[in-house]
């Protein structure tokens, strides 16, 4: 709940109601959001603060190539959370049990 206060310092002063719910909202969404890629993606993740989940896994120094109509991303070679961006991207785009 700090990380969404801290966020939402900088924003919600505006004077209006409406203006700051919605920062307030929208915070929140990111925030859950964030929290459950990092729930996905691994135990180090899963404990990690929104911060060190943005850094890691949002924040991707990646390349994406378009090659005959496929789009390609081109992650780093020897970086470190590959193993735990892959796992969340596997968990993301697998077709729903039934």
């Amino acid at each position: 709940m700090l990380e969404i206060f801290h966020f939402c310092a900088v924003f919600a002063p505006s004077g209006h109601f409406q203006a700051n719910a919605a920062w307030l909202a929208l915070a929140a969404l990111a925030h859950n959001l964030t929290r459950a890629a990092g729930a996905l993606a691994g135990t180090f993740h899963a404990r990690a603060t929104t911060a060190t989940i943005r850094d890691h896994l949002i924040n991707v120094p990646a390349r994406l190539a378009r090659s005959a109509r496929r789009l390609t991303l081109h992650l780093p070679e020897h970086w470190p959370w590959s193993q735990d961006f892959t796992q969340l991207f596997s968990t993301v785009h697998t077709p729903p049990a039934l």
